[in-house]
């Protein structure tokens, strides 16, 4: 099912408190649902009124039977229903509410878009993957080195793996160059090789994911030279934030120390290396990571090191945002007060 053109909506119903518009972006993704409610500044900038974030693991075995499970919707709409409590009480007048890769793969997902509709008066829209690059890169380019000449954005989801290369023009803009998704992410991975995957396991998924992304870096090449020196990684998903708050010793998530924060790639090496060698336990245990997301660190930080290697700049700038952002700034300059 293709998106509409905007999967705006506007809330009726409500009246406005003030002369700035309530927005919001919703994002449902193969493992994650996120919500994200904001009013424009008078900078043009955004002020988060709002956010919700639950794992529910909607693609959970949609590689292997094509279909969305009815635990994997049950366990969306109660999100979704969340969400929809929070719209209602945060006079939220214009909404954009998307769905990627799991619903985009499943055979079913009309019956899911229908059930949320009806149980929560939410209208899903379900977006290519070059919308969804799209929507990454405008969230994540205002954290682009100004100093660079571009940025290799990458963002890790649940079943697939956007890359963007974003790089400036001659007039100094930042536009972008290339543009690809590779339908691989941390729970397609996850139930390919389990949850348990030793340093020989993690060698060769690695191998694999690097010839995957052979073709985006070819793809690259025929437009120009990438020079690595004068660019940098910008990563936004789960799995680059996690790494950073575990490179920054963070006892629990913070995202205010995480969001815009630089990281030298070795050292990340060096976190991945520590985190291949522990145990599904002893990653659960860590602050940053959890019981939801032990699992699924290992193949991330597979795509994470196959993208580098590709790529491999010196630095890596971690984004705490991405697709909702995106999302905000589309509503902001359609629906600007």
């Amino acid at each position: 099912m293709d998106a509409k053109a905007d999967g705006a909506q506007r809330l009726t119903g409500r009246k406005r408190r003030r002369n700035v518009p309530v927005l919001a972006a919703l994002d449902l993704g193969t493992n994650n649902c996120r919500l994200l409610i904001a009013e424009p500044s008078r900078r043009g900038n955004l002020r988060i009124v709002d956010s919700f974030s639950r794992i529910v693991r909607l693609g959970e075995g949609v590689t292997a039977t094509g279909v969305l499970s009815p635990a994997a919707m049950d366990r969306t709409v109660a999100a979704l229903r969340v969400c929809a409590h929070r719209l209602k009480s945060r006079g939220v007048q214009y909404v954009r509410a998307i769905a990627t890769e799991a619903c985009r793969r499943a055979s079913n997902t009309e019956e899911l878009v229908e059930r949320v509709l009806r149980e929560t008066g939410i209208e899903l829209f379900v977006i290519s993957v070059e919308e969804e690059a799209r929507l990454a890169a405008l969230g994540c380019a205002p954290l682009i080195d100004a100093e660079a000449q571009g940025a290799i954005i990458f963002d890790i989801g649940g079943g697939s793996t956007e890359v963007i290369w974003m790089r400036r023009d001659p007039d100094g803009e930042m536009r972008i160059a290339v543009a690809a998704s590779e339908p691989v992410g941390v729970v397609v991975l996850s139930e390919i090789w389990g949850g348990a995957v030793d340093r020989q396991a993690f060698n060769q998924m690695h191998a694999e994911l690097r010839e995957r992304f052979r073709s985006v870096k070819a793809m690259m090449d025929a437009v120009a030279p990438f020079d690595s020196a004068v660019h940098h990684l910008l990563g936004t998903s789960g799995t680059v934030t996690t790494l950073a708050g575990v490179s920054l010793g963070l006892p629990r998530y913070n995202r205010t120390r995480v969001d815009g924060s630089w990281h030298d790639c070795r050292d990340l090496a060096g976190v991945i290396d520590r985190l291949v060698e522990s145990d599904l336990e002893t990653r659960a245990s860590m602050g940053c990571v959890g019981r939801d997301r032990a699992d699924l660190m290992i193949p991330g930080c597979a795509i994470y090191a196959a993208v580098h290697a590709q790529w491999p700049c010196k630095r890596l700038r971690v984004a705490d945002r991405g697709l909702r952002e995106g999302i905000l700034r589309d509503l902001m300059s359609e629906h600007r007060a």
